[in-house]
């Protein structure tokens, strides 16, 4: 039970969200391990007992000799491999780039012949960025929470993605497709439900009037879960490849189910801004920012290697409507990723003494080509000439852009209760259908 309030409230409410953040780090540190969420996409893709990823469980042919059940491994060694690998690349650069707020929310300040005089009439955008900076010897600190659950790769939704994996070239003929059983394929149809939940706590401090300096800490749960049914479409006359059953008699389907969860600590970033410009009604700021491979890797909970991103920020100052935007460039280390180029566009306009909305456009543009790009279709030479995809997921640039809109509230105590939607407006990597995003934040 909470006692009286002390005389000093500021002090009560740095105690309490010291002790909420110590909450948050007790509750989101430690990984589960029953099963992870990368193992678990690899699961998906494995059926029968011989626990390697497309084996059929079949004995060496009585004619030949041959056994035919290991005649589809090398199409996941390279397709396959290639696939699962994008997808698990596609979650970890989701995880990694999940918005954070935005570095100095709230009311800004700067000193006057000694006195802190505003420099902000708003609290702020939420995910863009202002040029004013918080002022000499104050604090911004925050705590917000993200909620995404994810629902298409690329445009196609997560629960009818479909992959063919066809049989490798056997010797002693050299053209694909010959003879006939070669050109049996394994058609894999995945539904998968890819979840994240983030907890960030963001604490920012004022060096001097013109230099912010600040770190995020996020908490991440990332959960995978997942069904897929795999067909043998036999275009031979031949019944050699199956899951189960007889030649006579052939079983053709099978389906495999896998879950895997983990949390701990994502990707840390540490944020500097400096104003360049700070005029009565216009402002120029330059923003730099790294984000550290602090998340593991292996359990989708960050990218795996670190970037740094740097924004030149232009705001303006227009009685109770603050337009704001920015350009720069992220770099990213990891040799699965790209680097891009950022934009946003925005306004947070003061509605009430009490209440700010909050609107921006955020832009990403991937440079160069992805180093992990999907298999090209599978050429056949007999009987005739033709092509079979591989799968349904399109070849295309990952370009982000999202629509972020929310509202903060300011109470009695000071405090900024923040809430948001992040909805995306391009077909590019890994999206949900919206993030939704809550939180509290305060100034001192």
């Amino acid at each position: 039970m909470l006692g009286r309030l002390p005389r000093h409230p500021g002090a009560d409410l740095r105690h309490r969200l010291a002790l909420l953040g110590t909450v948050v780090l007790l509750a989101a540190t430690g990984t589960l391990t029953a099963q992870t969420p990368r193992s678990a996409i690899t699961q998906l893709f494995t059926f029968g007992t011989c626990g390697q990823p497309l084996c059929l469980d079949l004995l060496p042919d009585s004619a030949s000799g041959v056994n035919h059940g290991t005649h589809f491994i090398n199409a996941t060694r390279t397709s396959g491999g290639t696939v699962i690998s994008f997808l698990t690349s596609a979650i970890g650069f989701s995880v990694s780039s999940t918005p954070i707020s935005s570095s100095s929310g709230g009311t800004t300040f700067q000193f006057e012949g000694g006195v802190p005089v505003k420099t902000s009439t708003s609290a702020g955008p939420i995910f863009g960025e202002r040029a004013q900076t918080l002022g000499r010897g104050r604090w911004y600190v925050g705590l917000g929470f993200s909620e995404v659950s994810y629902r298409r790769l690329r445009g196609v939704p997560l629960g009818g993605i479909v992959f063919n994996f066809t049989h490798e070239d056997r010797p002693p003929l050299d053209s694909v497709g010959n003879p006939a059983f070669e050109r049996d394929f394994i058609q894999m149809k995945l539904d998968l439900d890819v979840n994240l939940l983030v907890a960030a706590f963001t604490a920012t401090y004022g060096l001097t009037d013109r230099i912010d300096l600040g770190v995020t800490l996020p908490f991440v749960r990332t959960s995978v879960a997942g069904r897929s049914t795999a067909e043998i479409f036999l275009v031979g006359s031949d019944t050699l490849h199956r899951f189960d059953g007889t030649g006579a008699n052939p079983v053709l389907t099978a389906s495999s189910s896998a879950s895997g969860v983990a949390s701990g600590l994502g990707d840390v970033e540490g944020h500097l801004k400096i104003t360049l410009l700070h005029g009565e009604h216009i402002g120029m700021a330059l923003v730099g920012s790294g984000r550290f491979a602090t998340g593991d890797e292996g359990n989708l909970l960050g990218a795996g290697s670190s970037s740094g991103r740097g924004l030149g920020v232009i705001s303006a100052r227009l009685g109770s409507f603050n337009p704001h935007g920015y350009i720069g460039y992220t770099v990213r280390s990891g040799a699965s990723q790209t680097n891009s180029v950022e934009a946003n566009v925005g306004f947070d306009n003061l509605l009430a003494p009490w209440a700010t909305m909050a609107l921006d456009v955020l832009g990403s543009w991937q440079v160069g080509t992805s180093p992990i790009t999907l298999p090209d279709p599978i050429q056949y030479d007999t009987p005739f000439p033709y092509t079979l995809d591989v799968t349904n997921i399109p070849a295309r640039r990952d370009d982000f852009m999202n629509l972020s809109m929310g509202f903060k509230f300011r109470t009695k105590r000071g405090i900024q209760i923040v809430t948001n939607a992040l909805v995306p407006l391009s077909d590019a990597g890994l999206q949900p259908g919206v993030m939704w995003t809550g939180g509290v934040e305060y100034n001192f």
